[in-house]
């Protein structure tokens, strides 16, 4: 599924920078996720909360995909070593 456009603009908006940010900080807390699959989680994170009217702040982004991102971590298959 194609992910949502949050700006039309050319230059970088506040909101891309917050988004940075927020990934950042998640990148550096889940090592054994790609940054890419994080980049995802918070920008999935910051439309959903902006569809429910919520408002978006990265405080609010940064804890709900810290728990998705927990949620994937544990919910990963034990290796078999």
């Amino acid at each position: 599924m194609p992910a949502l456009a949050m700006r039309v603009s050319g230059g970088p908006s506040a909101e891309a920078e917050l988004r940075g940010y927020v990934i950042a900080r998640l990148a550096a807390e889940f090592l054994s996720i790609p940054v890419s699959s994080i980049n995802r989680c918070v920008t999935d994170v910051s439309a959903c909360a902006g569809h429910l009217g919520l408002d978006v702040t990265p405080e609010i982004v940064e804890r709900v995909a810290r728990e998705h991102l927990l949620g994937m971590v544990n919910s990963a298959p034990p290796s078999r070593t």
